[in-house]
């Protein structure tokens, strides 16, 4: 069972990730991911780890607070 944190980072991930126009398959290679594995943060059914999670957040071009629930 998903944490809150986890679906609240996942629900964040996507807002921006739709704000900015941008698909999950190119978020993905931004950050140097599979799709299918950043869908799965994005429903929050996957924690990323912090290496990934940083990648995620460059990739997007947001700061750790826009996407963190901290």
């Amino acid at each position: 069972m998903p944490s809150r944190s986890t679906i609240y980072i996942g629900n964040r991930l996507r807002a921006v990730r739709i704000n900015l126009n941008l698909t999950q398959a190119e978020v993905a290679m931004r950050a140097d991911t599979n799709t299918n594995y950043y869908a799965k943060l994005e429903r929050g059914e996957a924690m990323p780890s912090l290496k990934m999670l940083e990648k995620v957040i460059k990739a997007l071009g947001v700061k750790s607070s826009d996407v963190l629930p901290f």
